[in-house]
């Protein structure tokens, strides 16, 4: 069979072995460290804050940390900060000059960019640590229970926290270099995948108790929709719209040459998954929020912390389609892709270069842009839509959303990558025609 064989090939080849196991095993570093609870909480007394975070926008959090929110785990606060603070200062580089001129020095600029947004991780990490034990402390206190130790366990507690998120972010890093994949991205997509077994389980169970009249003939329509959102968010990361580019004729004594034609690639969805990302990290803030305050919280409030709410998903898809927009304009350049035609003698044919070029490659970004942004947005709200139609809360946060664009993106680099250390050894690759497409960006790129 063709898969026993790719396995064999994979196995042969000494270096991608030792990257995958070295994977393997980081990974299981990982997920030790989400049932290493905080010294000083009694796992027993954990009930309140499982209930809180198995439904709602706190189940989204806990899922991106494979379970550790819910665990009371030094790694509860997951990579996420890392990510927001990533996302910040990314903004700060298209709005500061000093961090645009040092994003145009190269290597040294970039090892700047990440110190500093190493600093901004560890005051996130602060403040989300105390809104995270403020908020497991309102919990203990329900059932009776009480964290012990006052403000000292606190900041001790702060500071595990922190260490345990930062330990995570270095883990990713080793897996970049000596794994295989995108070492970030890589151990979101373990904390998503470490919750689908349990989901699966959640929804068989709910299908057959009898308490829905669908049964197991529901359960695989629902896995039939689930294949084709699958199917769906595949197009959306590898969607390109290619603009020929001919280049232009050179005469060398009395013969013409006429170069080939090519094609300059423009993805429907250039943004990938970081309008999701950017909208979820902004959506999170008021979970922070709320944990620090405490107490009682109006309705408006209340419709945000419900990601089934029309509130939460109307302003949820309204921030993706703007992001879209905006990440876009950041990442796709239509000025320098005009000048480097003209600087390269190509043109487009039926259009100037110079100006004309940019304008027509401007506006065909806006029009696949515009189909991209919603069909991200409407991918983004789909388990709000799946659980509104019966879908358990689990098994739903896989029909859309960051959790399966996560998956999809992160799963086509990782085969791409190990498809591309067979073809360099001259073994088949993982398909038998074309090649695996994987993202043009990730968002462990932060």
């Amino acid at each position: 069979m063709r898969v026993v064989d790719t396995i064999k090939n994979i196995w042969k080849i000494e270096d991608l072995r030792k990257r995958i196991v070295t994977t393997l095993f980081l990974v299981g570093i990982y997920l030790f460290g989400t049932y290493v609870i905080i010294p000083g909480v009694d796992p027993k007394d954990l009930t309140g804050l499982a209930a809180q975070t198995s439904g709602g926008l706190l189940a989204l959090l806990d899922m991106f940390s494979g379970g550790a929110f819910s665990k009371a785990s030094i790694f509860a606060l997951g990579i996420m900060p890392y990510i927001s603070a990533s996302i910040v200062m990314q903004l700060v580089g298209i709005v500061v000059p000093s961090f645009q001129k040092m994003q145009r020095e190269g290597e040294s600029g970039r090892r700047k960019i990440t110190q500093y947004t190493r600093y901004l991780t560890v005051m996130i990490l602060v403040v989300q640590g105390f809104a995270y034990l403020t908020n497991l402390e309102h919990q203990l206190q329900e059932i009776g229970a009480t964290l012990q130790g006052g403000m000292l366990f606190k900041i001790q507690s702060i500071i595990i926290l922190a260490a345990g998120s930062m330990f995570v972010l270095w883990l990713g890093e080793r897996i970049t270099d000596k794994g295989i994949g995108n070492g970030i991205s890589f151990i979101i997509m373990i904390g998503i995948i470490n919750r689908f077994p349990e989901a699966i389980i959640q929804e068989v169970s709910s299908r057959t108790s009898g308490e829905d009249l669908g049964g197991l003939i529901m359960f695989m329509l629902e896995i039939l929709f689930l294949l084709f959102v699958i199917a769906g968010a595949i197009l959306l990361v590898q969607g390109t719209r290619k603009v020929p580019v001919q280049y232009a004729k050179r005469i060398v004594g009395n013969k013409q040459y006429g170069g080939a034609r090519q094609y300059i690639p423009l993805k429907v969805n250039a943004a990938n998954v970081m309008p999701i990302i950017f909208a979820q990290a902004i959506m999170f803030i008021p979970v922070t929020l709320i944990g620090m305050w405490g107490g009682n919280i109006g309705s408006f409030w209340q419709a945000m912390m419900t990601h089934t709410s029309f509130w939460y998903n109307f302003i949820f898809a309204v921030m993706i389609i703007a992001f879209t927009y905006f990440y876009t304009a950041i990442t796709i350049n239509p000025t320098q892709m005009a000048d480097d035609l003209k600087r390269n003698n190509g043109f487009i044919p039926g259009i100037k270069p110079g100006k004309a070029t940019k304008d027509y490659l401007d506006a065909i970004m806006d029009r696949i842009t515009l189909p991209g942004a919603f069909f991200l947005a409407l991918v983004a709200i789909m388990p709000a839509f799946a659980q509104l139609f019966g879908v358990s809360q689990g098994f739903a946060t896989f029909f859309g959303g960051t959790s399966l664009l996560i998956l999809v993106g992160v799963i086509l680099d990782t085969l791409q990558q190990v498809e591309s250390h067979l073809l360099m050894r001259h073994y088949d690759g993982l398909l038998k025609s074309g090649r695996i497409k994987g993202r043009s960006g990730s968002i462990a790129a932060y």
